[in-house]
């Protein structure tokens, strides 16, 4: 891996990992990734990290609600 590939790398998994832990958007993710929502979200796949941000709490009042 290229220095530049691997800078693009740490950069991409920065932005996951606070998207997964809930700092920031996938807006904002993609974009600090320098990459579409699309590639993000492809991304997320490849780091097994889930494109939905819900909590245990929120989705047992959504069902409870539903």
């Amino acid at each position: 891996m290229s220095p530049s590939e691997f800078v693009d790398e740490m950069r991409l998994a920065a932005a996951v990992k606070w998207y997964e832990i809930g700092m920031i958007s996938q807006s904002k993710a993609a974009e600090m990734a320098g990459i579409s929502r699309q590639e993000f979200l492809d991304a997320l796949s490849r780091f097994h990290v889930s494109p939905f941000q819900v909590t245990p709490e929120e989705l047992e009042k959504e069902l409870a609600d539903g």
